[in-house]
């Protein structure tokens, strides 16, 4: 018999999971939209007659011929975003009046099946006069010309830290500045987005592929003016998400709304070239920094301005970049640190958390500034990381931005990532290429990181259960709701390991709000952190429950009676003893539930990156990457290997391949799908070392932090921070993201470092 990994692999990789479009209901109807095909303009007239006509469509409706039909809600999660930046900035589900980001729905079709209702997609008729469209904050920033008539495109702004005084500046040793672009992303999970609607009675099920069923369900009951009860929400087979899965979208909005309309079943399918238009967008910051040290490489001051692209509606992603903001210290004691936002609408589609949220733009732009604080010292990049370390001693720290840090061994990481690639061969290597005028130019580049991982204050705690069956068994309910993390694996094992059973004995049960009533989701790197420690909780509260329950049975008191290996037993009388089938079938139904809030954790980790650079072709070969993470104690190996690889690809993605790019009418290149926009295959992938150190965090029982978001975070400036050491520009900020064979021959043909140092004397 074949041995799976995971328990969900068998499922998954034999082709007998079922995802949403699995999910067969008689009498459904598949819902297709009818999108703009420009950036910004007035819409005018939209005539749905024709496709009503057509064989197989039920239905066709623009926003004008459905009254009643809601707005897209707005999420307000803790400190990262305000009423004041929503108000007067509705995201209609249909567009009513104004296109605002291209591909926006104007229309909706309902066909017995997706070929039909596309059939009627063709046959609907409307005008959009165009409005010239902004698609970088700058140029939004000008309010020329404004997405909503009488308010600002700027709809945010934040700091953390405080101002550093000019005289640090002026007095300073040493100070760089540069100025980055963190492109926009694409999230690319396999499965785009999914819902099925069905009304039953007075009731509505919906099936999604969704990271936070609970809200989903919150939400879905307040558009339709229902109590809560009567929304359930199931998340089957999800093929990933990345962060771009927890939101009640348009196209959510109108598909429960018909379906409640109509009393019949309602399916939308995203297809890949419309997720590729239509569906969140990641990162999408330019940013400006200043570093200052003294003559020894003391880190003095660091400044971060962050000008963000939130997209054409204020939602989730206009406070997200606040995590940027909060996060610019990084692993490091710089002793002032001041960091200001300003989100800003675009003509684009909303950004939202991508894998990392925020981290990775953080530590980009820090790690870049420390290379290039580095070479301005003439200190080795490794050494000038050390020197600024925040000891291990000194936790929990607080940083200037107001991040509490619960523990960390920076040096630790680092110094295991230097060994494992063994940094002083390559710098050898590097010495003997740079007097081989023939040889092709080498770069190492690290990079050193601090994330967040739970979520913020107030969205630390999870729900879930604990029940013993007569059987032998044992189920237990969670909040979360997995897109790939191995949520199936991961949590029986570790109520197992408490309970002192087989694993096979547990079974789990999440992705459904009639099961567990309550709960928070999957997000942010929290599953381990809070939903793990929430099951221990239980599992632990189980236990209890069944030393109670025996001491009555037996008429003991609760400390005469022990717990050991899935058996209660009486300390003192060997006859008295009962596993858990026995004690539920003697004494009833054996169940626990509570609530679980952990604490806020900080991962953190060192990435190495070795490249070779052909500056004829502009091309970028990655011949090693060694990443060490430290997400506190592993709950699975195998699992948090992967979560490290893949993102660890993702990184490489966003340093090497990815990136929106658009025209001067502001739609996006990507009319051959992904042949424009490109992400990194098999045969992109390096060799990939992966490593990790444990440093427990304090602020959880199982001392976990999150795991799923380290690669995304420390691959990208380790990367670029190695294609600059090996071009070594006199100007770095030429070396932007996505680095393609263009960015690279052109910064390859640039003064070098050695040829223009007064560019650096500049930089002051």
């Amino acid at each position: 018999m074949k041995h799976w990994t995971r328990r969900e692999d068998e499922r998954l990789l034999t082709g007998s999971g079922r995802f949403v479009a699995d999910i067969a209901v008689p009498g459904c109807l598949d819902a297709a939209f009818v999108r703009s095909r420009v950036a910004h303009g007035l819409l005018r007239d939209v005539d749905c007659a024709a496709a009503r006509e057509v064989p197989g469509v039920v239905g066709a409706w623009s926003a004008a011929e459905l009254p009643d039909l809601p707005a897209v809600p707005h999420t307000l999660l803790a400190r990262l975003s305000t009423e004041e930046a929503v108000a007067g900035r509705e995201w209609p589900a249909l567009v009513k009046e104004r296109v605002r980001y291209p591909g926006e729905a104007v229309a909706v079709v309902l066909g017995e099946d997706r070929y039909r209702a596309e059939d009627g997609v063709a046959e609907v008729t409307f005008a959009i006069d165009p409005l010239p469209a902004v698609i970088t904050p700058a140029a939004a920033a000008m309010d020329e010309p404004r997405l909503f008539d009488g308010l600002s495109n700027t709809a945010l702004r934040g700091e953390a830290g405080q101002p550093v005084d000019d005289s640090v500046w002026r007095e300073a040793a040493a100070v760089v500045q540069g100025r980055y672009r963190q492109q926009l992303l694409m999230p690319s999970p396999m499965e785009c987005r999914t819902i099925l609607a069905v009304p039953e009675g007075d009731r509505l099920t919906v099936w999604s592929g969704h990271q936070m069923p609970h809200r989903l369900k919150r939400e879905l009951a307040a558009l339709l003016g229902w109590s809560a009860d009567r929304i359930r929400v199931v998340v089957p087979d999800t093929g990933g998400a990345f962060g771009s899965k927890s939101a009640a979208f348009p196209e959510f909005v109108v598909v429960a709304h018909l379906a409640v309309k109509l009393g019949r079943p309602v399916r939308w399918i995203e297809d890949r070239l419309e997720s590729m238009l239509v569906a969140t967008r990641g990162r999408g910051q330019d940013q400006t920094v200043r570093l200052a040290a003294d003559a020894e490489g003391r880190l003095l001051a660091y400044e971060l301005k962050v000008e963000a692209d939130v997209g054409a509606y204020p939602h989730l992603g206009v406070g997200l970049p606040m995590q940027t903001v909060w996060m610019a210290t990084g692993p490091y004691t710089t002793p002032r640190v001041h960091a200001t936002l300003r989100s800003v609408l675009t003509n684009t589609m909303v950004t939202y958390p991508y894998r990392g949220a925020g981290r990775p733009e953080a530590a980009i732009a820090l790690e870049r500034a420390m290379d290039l604080m580095a070479r301005r010292l003439d200190i080795d990049p490794v050494e000038l990381r050390r020197r600024n370390f925040i000891p291990p001693e000194a936790f929990p720290y607080e940083t200037p931005t107001g991040r509490r840090y619960d523990s960390g061994d920076y040096a630790g990481a680092l110094d295991l990532a230097l060994e494992t690639l063994d940094y002083a061969a390559w710098r050898a290597e590097q010495a003997r290429r740079r007097e081989d005028p023939q040889a092709l130019p080498l770069g190492i580049g690290v990079s050193c990181y601090v994330e967040r991982s739970g979520g913020e204050p107030g969205g630390l705690h999870e729900f879930g259960s604990a029940e013993a069956h007569a059987d032998g068994t044992v189920t237990v309910r969670c909040g979360a709701a997995p897109s790939g993390q191995g949520h199936e694996t991961v949590f029986p094992a570790l109520v197992a390991k408490v309970l002192g059973i087989a694993e096979e004995r547990v079974r789990l049960v999440e992705g459904d709000t009639d099961e567990q009533p309550e709960g928070l989701g999957s997000f942010a790197s929290r599953s381990a952190q809070v939903a793990g420690a929430m099951l221990q909780h239980v599992a632990a509260m189980l236990i209890e429950q069944a030393r109670t329950r025996a001491a009555q049975l037996w008429g003991l008191l609760v400390d005469e009676v022990e717990w050991a290996d899935g058996v209660v037993r009486a300390a003192r009388d060997d006859s008295a003893v009962a596993d858990l089938a026995e004690l539920v079938k003697a004494t009833g139904p054996l169940r626990v539930e509570d609530r679980f809030e952990a604490g806020m954790a900080f991962p953190f980790g060192a990435h190495v990156a070795v490249v070779e650079v052909d500056p004829e072709l502009g091309t970028v070969r990655v011949l090693r990457l060694v990443a060490v993470d430290d997400c506190g104690v592993v709950l699975n190996p195998t699992v948090v290997r992967g979560q490290a690889f893949g993102s660890a690809v993702q990184g490489l993605g966003q340093a090497l391949y990815e990136g929106m790019t658009f025209g001067e009418d502001g739609v996006p290149h990507l009319a051959n799908g992904f042949l424009d926009y490109l992400l990194p295959t098999y045969s992109e992938i390096p060799p990939i070392e992966i490593k990790d150190t444990c440093t427990p965090s304090p602020g959880t029982p199982l001392g976990a932090k999150g795991a799923g978001e380290s690669g995304c975070i420390g691959t990208p400036a380790a990367v670029v921070n190695a294609v600059t050491d090996a071009l070594r520009p006199a100007d770095p900020d030429l070396l932007q993201m996505p680095l393609t064979p263009d960015v690279v021959w052109r910064a390859a043909r640039a003064p070098k470092f050695e040829e223009a140092p007064k560019l650096e004397e500049d930089s002051r």
